[in-house]
């Protein structure tokens, strides 16, 4: 695990994007192809502002969908499934393909569907973060760091309810959805890069939690430490109760 620190959310947006810009262009150089999972979420504003801008051959990348709620249309403010389609998708010219998280319907064929594609491909990166909670992806603790399925329906716990809520996706807690579709821990592990993008003071604690502390689903993206090609990127103000950063 590496952990690279910029001065605030642009540049750390700047220097994640650009990072996964190359290693996307590499694995296309190596291979012919790309393999990716987008996260969604304020935490990758930048960072998807600035990989939209990278020279990358995108007819050939196929993206992966992280995590959806469960029960919202792909047209409410919040769906992750209308956040890609106007952050990416939009704004790069022939995508390969994207494969969706549709968690309107039927939830649990949903993720059997998703996980036989998934499970056929070898993804390349990962774009992931760290929630208020240290949850990764929708993985709220105590994750579940055993199951080998692909993609999972999880309860989203009140920390996590209360962050999307303060965040500006819903207009009152009730409106939050209690579940939604994630990728598990073991399916993100499996990615060759993993690139994690954590701006803000107010993910400073879970930061600290998830990086300085043991391995434990409790801290789920304390996982993260186990991965043998692991970027970090934080800001000043999500690192500013590291030990490293004092």
């Amino acid at each position: 695990m590496k952990i690279i620190q910029a001065k605030d959310p642009k540049e750390l947006g700047k220097s994640a994007g650009k990072e996964a810009g190359n290693i996307i262009s590499q694995a296309i150089d190596q291979n012919g192809y790309a393999n990716i999972v987008l996260a969604t979420g304020t935490s990758q504003f930048e960072t998807i502002n600035q990989l939209v801008k990278e020279d990358v051959p995108w007819e050939k990348v196929t993206v992966f969908h992280l995590d959806e709620y469960i029960g919202i249309s792909n047209t409410h403010p919040a769906s992750f499934r209308k956040y890609l389609q106007e952050r990416f998708v939009d704004q790069v010219n022939k995508l390969g393909s994207i494969h969706f998280i549709d968690g309107e319907h039927n939830p649990e064929e949903a993720c059997r569907q998703l996980g036989e594609v998934i499970s056929r491909h070898s993804v390349d990166l990962a774009l992931v973060g760290i929630g208020e909670n240290g949850h990764l992806a929708f993985n709220d603790p105590p994750a579940d760091f055993d199951t080998g399925l692909p993609y999972l329906v999880v309860d989203l716990d009140q920390s996590c309810r209360m962050q999307q809520l303060n965040e500006g996706w819903f207009d009152s807690l009730e409106d939050v959805p209690s579940q939604a579709i994630s990728m598990s821990i073991k399916q993100i592990m499996k990615s060759k890069h993993i690139i994690c993008s954590v701006p803000e003071k107010r993910k400073a604690k879970a930061v600290k939690d998830c990086l300085e502390n043991k391995v434990t689903n409790l801290y789920p993206a304390s996982i993260l430490q186990n991965h043998p090609s692991c970027t970090i990127f934080l800001d000043k103000a999500s690192a500013s109760l590291l030990s490293i950063a004092n």
